[in-house]
């Protein structure tokens, strides 16, 4: 297999988007929409006349380049309608030009030298009974909770009510750069690729809100965000169970990104969420670690 490496200039964007879109792996993560926004002049790789691509996230500093995984970006790697085995994930990793790189693959890149990293994924080809089923007992009673407080779920929310609570919101997990977060979210909200959700309060006043971000088959949990209210009244647990409502007995899967906080983790599995890990590789190199840091 014959893999180039491309500059951003040299992409026909045209073709990467048709191999994203007809990927039996395809994530809005690897869009050039979604790329151009958390990863200007990203580069790639591209094999067979782009039956086969990775984008490559460039980031240069204090004169190194490297990749790195963008914001907002759990999962990117290579992308197919074809299988894509150990071997053709192999000859890829070989082509990164780079010495130093952290990426995460994709879930459906098999790389038996990267490290696993927790994701959670929920099933919404049942129907919304059966799925409740499944909820953890303390997930049904903090649901019930939620609405035992009058909280309000509107799926009509703006994009600039979204991005001001978001960033006026004191938040206790880091967080991504506030004009890539703006730039992802706009362009989302114009292109119909996030449905932002909110719960609000007995006064109609914004407390929890989330961006629910469209891709292929998938609807990812992005930006969960609560002020002192929302958290006391709980009403991200409201808000995801309107979503599951929402969606259930569709081709569809939830995915809440997974997190190494247990408590996090612990919330998404109450609401029945199993474990569907990517992989991680990187490799960086003592030169670029010397300029870096010296």
């Amino acid at each position: 297999m014959e893999i180039k490496c491309l500059a951003h200039s040299e992409i026909n964007l045209h073709k990467w988007d048709t191999c994203i879109q007809n990927a039996s792996n395809s994530l809005v993560y690897a869009e050039s929409w979604f790329l151009n926004n958390v990863a200007p002049n990203w580069r790639a790789l591209v094999a067979e006349d782009y039956e086969y691509v990775m984008p490559l996230p460039v980031k240069k500093k204090y004169g190194i380049t490297f990749l790195v995984q963008p914001p907002l970006t759990q999962q990117l790697g290579v992308f197919s309608s074809h299988i894509i085995d150990e071997n053709i994930m192999e000859q890829f990793v070989k082509k990164i030009p780079y010495r130093s790189f952290h990426l995460n693959l994709n879930e459906q890149n098999p790389y038996s030298k990267g490290a696993k990293q927790p994701n959670l994924i929920l099933d919404l080809n049942k129907d919304y009974r059966t799925i409740f089923s499944s909820y953890s007992t303390n997930t049904k009673r903090n649901i019930n909770k939620a609405f035992c407080y009058q909280i309000e779920i509107k799926t009509d929310i703006s994009s600039d009510e979204f991005i001001k609570f978001y960033h006026t919101t004191k938040k206790n997990y880091p967080v991504s750069p506030e004009a890539k977060v703006n730039s992802m979210i706009n362009e989302s909200f114009n292109k119909g690729k996030i449905t932002l959700f909110g719960a609000y309060n007995i006064n109609d006043e914004l407390i929890s809100a989330l961006c629910l971000l469209h891709s292929s088959q998938r609807l990812i949990y992005l930006l969960p965000v609560s002020n002192v209210e929302g958290k006391a009244q709980l009403a991200m647990f409201g808000i995801v169970d309107t979503i599951i409502q929402k969606y259930a007995n569709n081709n569809l899967i939830l995915d809440f990104e997974g997190s190494k906080v247990e408590s996090v983790a612990n919330f998404y599995q109450g609401f029945g969420a199993k474990s569907a890990p990517y992989i991680q590789i990187k490799h960086w190199s003592i030169n670029d670690l010397m300029k870096y840091f010296y």
